[in-house]
């Protein structure tokens, strides 16, 4: 009984550290987009961060 709750062979869910490397890549873009966005959008229609 006990062997059908050991594991077995590597984790599945554990990323790799090039994975990661995407994902913080990825983080950083939508970051640096989310900004550009919202500083043309104050240009643009002055809300400064309010819902209009």
């Amino acid at each position: 009984m006990v062997a059908t709750f050991v594991r077995r062979g590597p984790d599945r869910d554990t990323p790799s550290s090039a994975d990661i490397a995407k994902l913080h890549a990825k983080i950083g873009q939508l970051v640096v987009e989310r900004d550009f966005l919202a500083d043309a959008s104050v240009q643009l229609l002055g809300t400064r961060g309010e819902k209009w």
